[in-house]
């Protein structure tokens, strides 16, 4: 059991050491409303669509052996049929996976954005609720001891989980077309986690803790429908340098977007896609992405790249 204790142990203190407990994203706005409940989704900015389902994979330290994956698949909708409030509901669901450990969870979301009008701007708040199972898979772990007892035996436990996050966007009046100015703050895990394992023979813990998280935005678009968007992520966990993540956006006047950018942890990322919509006689959207990280840390081995693609359905009005 002392052989499991330590590689939970190592593992989650890695992870805090590198903001690594939630899922990272290296194309973050694609899932701004996993991040922040309260976020208004990039289509809504750019195309008008109330309504987008997305779906997402990434593959973190291909380099390394059982490396995080994670996979997540978001809906959004902003209700903005009048009133002084405009609703907004969703959800998504997660599986994250790091070696033997990995979680799942499905959340529902509801918030609100108070605003005369949610095309000009609004103050929007909003929670999410749900539950995650949190595994641990001893049959994988190589133990120092053959015969600990809890060699061999998979453990499980599912536990609540809230987030809330505020966001707040403006229209800002541009030569050619509204420009949109954004940001928020969230917590996307509230209740953080405390677990115990335990078995007729032995236990083991394992604590997450809460992560804060701001965004902060800008879209500036230009006459030949083309718009630049520079934004920034940035993470805090007690007890863990602070992170920040600065990336520049470029779509072009065709299908194309291309984008670069850096984080403080010395990782630079790129990024790419197309989106099919108008251009291809359709009158809604569909976006396909690909994110690409590397980091360039002088200090411990090289874990190796990052891959991520996101896929997004966007209907129109």
């Amino acid at each position: 059991m002392t052989g499991l204790r330590l590689l939970v142990c190592l593992l989650f203190f890695s992870a805090v050491c590198n903001a690594q407990q939630l899922s990272l994203f290296t194309q973050y706005r694609e899932n701004l409303t996993v991040i922040n409940p309260a976020a208004i989704e990039s289509d809504y900015f750019v195309f008008g669509s109330p309504f987008t389902i997305g779906a997402s994979y990434r593959a973190q330290w291909v380099g390394l052996r059982n490396g995080p994956r994670t996979q997540t698949l978001r809906a959004n909708y902003l209700h903005d049929g009048g009133g002084s409030v405009a609703f907004n509901f969703g959800g998504y669901v997660i599986n994250d996976q790091t070696g033997p450990t990995g979680l799942t969870g499905i959340y529902g979301k509801i918030g609100g954005v108070l605003t005369d009008d949610p095309q000009y701007g609004g103050l929007s708040i909003g929670m999410t609720a749900g539950f995650t199972q949190f595994q641990v898979r001893s049959s994988e772990i190589n133990l120092r001891d053959e015969n600990d007892p809890l060699a061999g035996e998979n453990q499980s436990q599912m536990y609540p989980d809230v987030g809330v996050g505020v966001f707040m966007y403006k229209a800002v009046g541009g030569r050619f077309a509204d420009d949109y100015i954004y940001g928020g703050v969230s917590v996307p895990q509230v209740l953080g986690l405390d677990l115990t394992f335990q078995n007729d023979q032995g236990q083991f813990s394992t604590q997450r803790v809460r992560h804060f998280y701001g965004q902060f935005g800008y879209y500036k678009f230009f006459s030949d429908d083309s718009f630049l968007e520079p934004s920034l992520w940035v993470k805090y966990t007690p007890n863990a340098p602070v992170n920040v993540d600065l990336n520049l956006r470029y779509q072009l006047p065709a299908a194309l977007w291309i984008g670069a950018g850096g984080s403080s942890a010395k990782a630079v990322h790129l990024e790419t896609g197309l989106f099919l919509g108008d251009n291809v006689g359709n009158n809604n959207i569909l976006r396909i992405g690909y994110g690409f990280d590397h980091n360039f840390s002088s200090f411990g081995p090289t874990a190796g790249s990052t891959h991520e693609i996101n896929l997004s359905l966007s209907l129109r009005r």
